[in-house]
């Protein structure tokens, strides 16, 4: 076994070698109902709790953790370079947050966290965790979701942050939307009324400074397709970068979906609800400065990241992402997603 200083140095040195690369990558996770062991009085978390149906014990955490860290680590060896912004959701609590950050293999990326208790019934929120040495954070905000319709109407809020990356103003903005639950067709008005919140506030940002940039992420629970995210009535986004102008959006994953791709599978049919949303002075031509990239020898400007340990082997659900759980049955795995990633470089 390696000395634990040898570890280390390992760790440090892969890190100061892509300290500087280009282009910066930013990645989205649905980590998959990671609570803490504690049961908190105020939400509906006592599913995941040693004493509840799911026996959540410290040695179910610690393993859903050290994958979680895998997973982030193992993105970052693609081209030896932390990701510069995680977007998560389905996160308990800041704790959780603090805890994945100080694992061994991300500690020496130094992430700082942006986290808002949000009115969830079930007490999870979206986060995200950021490299204080790329982007300097000017702020952020947590902004409630709203559904016209449904005034009392409580889900996980809209979490923002904004700041300098290589001296250009960015506007990041991670969420959650709401279910399918009751059907698609039956609860798209919710989605289609936070994509439409989400442009009005990224529309807003961008009225204010013009040059900003802007990326929107999350597990929308719809595809990048769907009028929620492509219709006028949600972002507008444009699925194909030929037609998007500097003040448009883009899906760079759309070109995913229908090449085949999917983060999550539901009846052997695959989807992309892990969302990249980017603003069109992202795009090549449409502005100096950081861009919109593909990854070498990659046709697309959306990626999706998928390795072999995270995949089920066998059974009813062969070949879908390996998650925590199934029912209340352990699985020790990742998450009911695969994460999703840009590359934004010069």
């Amino acid at each position: 076994m390696k000395p634990i200083f040898t570890i280390l140095f390992a760790i440090l040195s892969f890190y100061t070698s892509g300290h500087a690369q280009k282009p910066y990558k930013v990645v989205f996770y649905n980590l998959e109902n990671f609570f803490d062991l504690e049961n908190d009085p105020d939400v509906l978390d006592d599913e995941f709790t040693p004493d509840g149906p799911k026996k959540w014990t410290q040695d179910k955490y610690d393993k859903k953790l050290s994958n979680i860290e895998k997973v982030f680590f193992d993105i970052a060896t693609i081209d030896k370079s932390y990701p510069v912004v995680i977007g998560v959701c389905e996160v308990e609590n800041r704790n959780v947050l603090e805890d994945i950050v100080a694992t061994r293999k991300l500690s020496p990326a130094n992430y700082h966290i942006v986290h808002y208790d949000s009115p969830e019934i079930r007490g999870v929120d979206a986060a995200f965790l950021y490299r204080p040495d790329v982007l300097q954070l000017e702020g952020s905000k947590a902004i409630r979701t709203v559904i016209p319709s449904l005034p009392n109407f409580k889900t996980r809020d809209i979490v923002t942050m904004w700041g300098k990356i290589d001296h250009e103003d960015f506007f990041f903005m991670v969420a959650h939307w709401p279910s399918r639950l009751g059907g698609k067709e039956v609860s798209a008005f919710k989605r289609i009324a936070v994509g439409r919140q989400m442009r009005h506030i990224a529309d807003s940002v961008r009225a204010l400074r013009p040059t900003t940039k802007v990326v929107m992420m999350g597990d929308f629970n719809d595809d990048p397709t769907d009028e929620s995210v492509a219709g006028e009535k949600g972002i507008g986004a444009k699925i194909k970068a030929k037609e998007v102008r500097p003040e448009d959006y883009y899906a760079p994953n759309a070109a995913l979906l229908k090449a085949g791709y999917g983060t999550l599978a539901y009846g052997d049919a695959w989807n992309i609800f892990d969302n990249m949303i980017v603003s069109g002075n992202l795009i090549d031509g449409n502005s100096d400065g950081l861009k919109l990239r593909k990854a070498e020898k990659s046709k697309f400007y959306g990626n999706i990241f998928k390795r072999h340990y995270m995949v089920q082997k066998e059974g009813q659900f062969k070949g879908y992402p390996l998650r925590t759980y199934v029912g209340n049955n352990f699985q020790g795995g990742f998450s009911d997603h695969f994460p999703v990633y840009i590359y934004i470089g010069k």
